[in-house]
């Protein structure tokens, strides 16, 4: 196995691979250090590196690993989204306005490191991880490997970036309203926003009331399932692991390209042809797919909405320098302050309703298929220098099928689609029964296997 292959062989892969003593975990860490030198001036895509502790660590695991450590990412290299705390580090989130280091790990970091994993870096974000693109005031754009012109997505844009690039196997996410699979679908990787709660926020964090889910954006399925076996908390009905290796049987799915209200978004030819792509693939594998739309409601959702200005609000509030904010940010901030509580505490209240009217699709079909963006990946700048409102619209715009599984909680993910005759990622959007990432994932991996996306790397990683 040559570097790039290596580079490219994924997390389960290399954790087996430092487990049989075929590779060792300062190779794989000295492996990703040299992909960050060599193509972060390009990317962009961390904020901070953890070289020389990430060598030490990396030693110490191959000393653990020769004295009989099993641990399941025991020696392999994960970067860390700049919005989850890691002791005695910056938080950074995607801002000159945060000054003070974090005093203890967040929750998914802690269990990684009891995992065995190396964390080798944070990944950028836009500011307060408001923006489905990362380009800020502080760190400047973080870039799509497939097309350095195109933004990764956001907020997990470095991470995106990272992982598609291969220099690393796995990078943790966040997803307040679409955050792990928009750069999972801008980056051709695979991300799933697992069931509310499923993997623990700490009572801190800003979870911008309730809409926040933690996880992970990978190449492959499996990749995805053994980072959630780490980090999450067990579902009744077995490992992600486990789901990932199933057959998913005969499904029915609903396929759905209506944009939900109140948001107006035309969805762009390209984008529309993968996911009716997508939907034949699924069809040649046995699977029965119907056109059908969920009962999408314009005022819930609008009422939503904010949480999310509010939960700008509680994460302006919290900064050691809110006049070092940027612009836009301050604006969404100074909406979520007049947001009245009463309708804050109105979405909250029929958020259990909402979710079960919904969810009568799922009397009848398993799954719910819809574009995940609206267009291809935005190009850098598209919203350089445009105040709150103009950002805030236009990206609604780009991601308006997401937000509502975060409102509902259940689980939904991002798989690719195919690329453009440029090279460029399409992706569409699987929304599953709540607490049934398990369909997911069975269905995603089988998908997996018949297109064989991760076997496409960026002409600029390889």
């Amino acid at each position: 196995m040559d570097a790039a292959d290596l580079a490219f062989a994924g997390l389960a892969r290399q954790a087996e691979l430092v487990a049989a003593g075929e590779v060792s975990s300062r190779e794989l860490v000295d492996l990703a250090l040299s992909r960050i030198e060599r193509l972060d001036p390009r990317l962009n895509a961390f904020r901070v590196v953890f070289g020389e502790r990430a060598r030490v660590e990396a030693d110490q695991a191959d000393g653990r690993r020769a004295a009989g450590d099993r641990r399941p990412l025991l020696g392999v290299p994960i970067a860390v989204k700049d919005d989850m705390d890691m002791a005695g580090e910056l938080t950074g989130y995607g801002s000159l306005a945060v000054r003070t280091p974090a005093a203890a790990d967040s929750t998914i970091v802690r269990r990684l490191r009891d995992a065995g994993a190396i964390l080798i870096g944070k990944t950028n974000v836009p500011e307060l991880t408001l923006w489905p693109f990362t380009e800020t005031a502080a760190r400047g754009a973080t870039r799509n490997p497939w097309d350095l012109d195109r933004t990764p997505g956001g907020s997990s844009g470095g991470s995106g970036s990272a992982v598609a690039a291969g220099i690393v196997a796995a990078a943790t996410a966040s997803d307040g309203l679409g955050s792990i699979r928009i750069p999972a679908a801008c980056c051709g990787l695979f991300g799933l926003k697992a069931q509310k709660g499923r993997v623990p926020l700490d009572p801190s964090a800003n979870d911008w009331h309730g809409l926040v889910h933690f996880g992970t954006v990978t190449r492959t399925v499996r990749d995805t399932a053994l980072f959630l076996d780490a980090v999450a908390d067990r579902p009744s009905w077995g490992t992600f692991s486990e789901a990932a290796a199933r057959p998913p049987g005969a499904l029915r799915i609903a396929l759905s390209m209506q944009v939900p209200p109140p948001l107006m978004a035309p969805v762009e030819a390209r984008v529309r042809d993968g996911v009716l792509a997508l939907a034949e693939t699924l069809r040649g594998l046995g699977h029965t797919v119907v056109e059908r739309d969920p009962a999408y409601e314009a005022a819930p959702l609008g009422r939503a909405l904010s949480r999310y200005v509010c939960g700008a609000a509680d994460g302006a509030a919290r900064v050691d320098r809110p006049d070092a904010l940027e612009r836009r940010t301050r604006t969404i901030a100074r909406i979520g302050r007049m947001v009245p509580r009463s309708i804050l505490a109105r979405t909250r209240a029929e958020e259990a309703e909402v979710s079960a009217r919904i969810a009568r699709l799922w009397d009848d079909v398993d799954v719910l298929l819809t574009p995940a963006i609206t267009s291809l990946p935005l190009p850098i700048g598209r919203f350089e220098g445009r105040g709150g409102l103009w950002t805030f619209n236009g990206a609604g715009r780009f991601v308006p099928h997401l937000g509502w599984w975060n409102v509902t909680g259940q689980p939904a993910a991002s798989v690719p689609a195919g690329f453009t005759p440029e090279g460029v990622p399409l992706a569409a959007q699987l929304v599953g029964r709540p607490d049934d990432e398990a369909t997911l994932l069975a269905l995603s991996a089988q998908l997996e296997a018949e297109t064989d996306w991760p076997a496409r790397r960026p002409d600029l990683a390889s």
